[in-house]
C-alpha cells in the first residue's frame, strides 16, 4: 500500500510534452521575426507601429473579454499577442491606426473568446480578422504600396509609402504585388527580389525566404511538422504548373509560391493546433485541401490571392478530418476475420 500512495493518479494523456503554451506561443513570434524585420526594412518604421498595436489590442481585448466573461486572465501566455502579431502581419503597411485595432478586437473576442477560448477556437482568429477587415474596409485592406528599402526619413507618413517614386534613391516597384502582376499580365518584379521580399504587398508576406527560415526553426524545435506546410505549398506548386496561366512554366510557379501570403499562411497560419487536425494523415489531406482550394482561387477566381480564405474553409472541415481519419489506438490489433 505504500507503494500506491506514492504514485499520483491522473487522467490520460499520460504522455505529456515538455512545451508550455508560453514556450509554444513565444517559439512561432520568434519565428516570426525575421519576416516582421524584412517588413520593416522595406516598408519603414510605421509597419511595426501597425503589428505592435495589433499585439496591444488584442492582449487588452483579451483581457477585457475575461474579465466580462469571469474567466481567468491569461494574456501572459502570449496567444493574444500572437494572435495581434499574426494579423499586423496581415496588414497592409498604409493602414489606419484604427483599423487594426478593430481587427485586433473581432479575432480575440469574436473569434476566439466567444467561442470558449485558447484551445476552442474552429478558425484561426487572425485570419478570422481580416477575412471581417477585407469585407468591410476592402480598400484600405488593397491598397498596397511599394517596397521602400532603407526609406527610413518618411517613417511615421504612411501616405509617403503609396508613391511609387520616392525622393532620396529609395529602390521603388510598382504598388502591385506580384500575384497582381501576373494575373493582369503587367510587368513583373525580378522572381530574386519576389524571394527576398522587395515587393509590394502586406507587412508580412513579403519575403518568402524569411518565412521559409521561421518555418524551418519551428520545424527543428518540433513546434509545428512538416506535413501541412509541405503539401500544402507542394499542391499549390503542381496545380500552377499544369493549369497557371501560363502552363508548364516554373517561373510562374516560382510567383504563386513566393508572391502573396502562400508562405505566411502555410506555416504559420494553417498549422494553428486549434484550428487543425491532429492526425499526420489528417493534415496531410488538410494540406493538400488548402492547397487545391487556394489554386483555384487564384487560377480561377476574381482576385489575384486565395490563402486566407482557403485556410478558412479548411478550418471547417478540420472536425470531419478529425472523425474520419483517427489515428489507431495504442496497442490496438487487427483482428482478422
Amino acid at each position: 500500500m505504500e507503494y500506491f500512495d506514492k504514485v499520483k493518479v491522473t487522467a490520460a494523456p499520460h504522455v505529456r510534452s515538455t512545451n508550455s503554451v508560453t514556450g509554444v506561443m513565444t517559439s512561432v513570434m520568434i519565428a516570426l521575426i525575421p519576416a516582421l524585420a524584412v517588413g520593416v526594412y522595406y516598408f519603414g518604421l510605421y509597419s511595426l507601429i501597425v503589428v505592435l498595436v495589433c499585439m496591444l489590442s488584442a492582449m487588452a481585448f483579451e483581457a477585457l473579454a475575461q474579465v466580462l466573461l469571469k474567466r481567468k486572465i491569461s494574456i501572459l501566455d502570449m496567444s493574444a499577442a500572437l494572435t495581434g502579431m499574426l494579423l499586423g502581419m496581415n496588414l497592409p503597411p498604409t493602414v489606419p491606426l484604427w483599423l487594426p485595432v478593430i481587427g485586433a478586437g473581432f479575432a480575440v473576442v469574436i473569434v476566439k473568446q466567444l467561442f470558449g477560448g485558447l484551445g476552442q477556437n474552429f478558425m484561426n482568429p487572425a485570419l478570422g480578422a481580416r477575412a471581417f477587415l477585407l469585407a468591410s474596409w476592402p480598400a484600405l485592406m488593397t491598397k498596397f504600396s511599394p517596397a521602400i528599402a532603407g526609406s527610413w526619413r518618411s517613417i511615421l507618413v504612411p501616405d509617403a509609402l503609396t508613391s511609387a517614386s520616392v525622393s532620396g534613391g529609395a529602390d521603388a516597384v510598382s504598388g502591385a504585388t506580384p500575384l497582381q502582376a501576373l494575373a493582369a499580365g503587367s510587368n513583373l518584379p525580378g522572381l530574386w527580389n519576389t524571394f527576398i521580399g522587395n515587393v509590394s504587398g502586406v507587412i508580412g508576406e513579403a519575403s518568402a525566404a524569411a518565412l521559409l527560415l521561421g518555418g524551418v526553426y519551428l520545424i527543428i524545435r518540433k513546434i509545428i511538422t512538416w506535413h501541412v506546410p509541405v503539401t500544402y505549398i507542394g499542391t499549390v506548386a503542381i496545380l500552377t504548373f499544369f493549369l497557371g496561366k501560363n502552363s508548364f512554366d516554373l517561373m510562374t510557379v516560382g510567383y504563386h509560391v513566393f508572391g502573396g501570403g502562400l508562405m505566411l499562411g502555410a506555416i504559420f497560419m494553417a498549422t494553428d493546433y486549434s484550428s487543425s487536425p491532429i492526425d499526420s494523415k489528417a493534415k496531410v489531406v488538410y494540406g493538400i485541401g488548402c492547397g487545391i482550394l487556394t489554386a483555384v482561387f487564384r487560377l480561377f477566381g476574381p482576385t489575384a490571392e486565395g490563402v486566407s480564405y482557403a485556410i478558412l474553409i479548411m478550418n471547417l472541415v478540420v472536425p470531419l478530418l478529425d472523425k474520419a481519419i483517427t489515428p489507431k489506438l495504442y496497442g490496438e490489433v487487427k483482428v482478422k476475420s
